[in-house]
């Protein structure tokens, strides 16, 4: 694998881990990588307490919408290299076939807009997925994905995920 690669995240619902996935991954690892997110049911908006975090780690919002994921299934849509779950209900779903069949890996991310409690519990849940889901996209970067072959590749996002 070499070049430029497609990365889309998938989120039942689009509003928050996928998309905050999203904008870390368009913002660090350009310009190797273009990142996405869509879930299979989308909540038609973006979480603030999404945008919030990702405005706190000074990084673009423009751009970002909740999207369904027959957006990426169509003709004429980017050509995905990896596919990453980010929820467990997505990880669940019969997902759409992905054009060029890409590399999926299942990246478990609690839920921070399940999260129920004073303003401050919430923001603590949503500033924990967004640390965690940086943290696992760093370590993706680091992959040195121009020389390892799909087997290890493979092998190395899925043990990102258990991290």
């Amino acid at each position: 694998m070499q070049g430029r690669y497609n990365v889309l995240f998938l989120c039942t619902g689009n509003s928050a881990r996928s998309i905050m996935a999203e904008a870390i991954l368009n913002y660090k690892g350009r310009p190797n990588f273009t990142a996405y997110s869509a879930g299979s049911q989308p909540a038609g908006r973006v979480r603030p307490e999404a945008v919030r975090e990702i405005e706190r780690a000074h990084l673009p919002t423009n751009g970002l919408r909740s999207k369904s994921w027959d957006e990426f299934a169509r003709p004429g849509a980017p050509e995905m290299n990896f596919v990453f779950t980010v929820c467990d209900n997505a990880a669940k779903e019969v997902c759409p076939v992905w054009p060029g069949q890409p590399m999926t890996a299942h990246w478990g991310i609690p839920d921070p807009a399940a999260v129920t409690g004073s303003p401050d519990e919430i923001e603590r849940a949503f500033r924990d997925a967004f640390m965690a889901l940086d943290r696992r996209i760093g370590l993706f970067l680091c992959l040195p994905l121009a020389s390892l072959d799909h087997l290890a590749i493979k092998r190395e996002i899925d043990r990102i995920g258990q991290q």
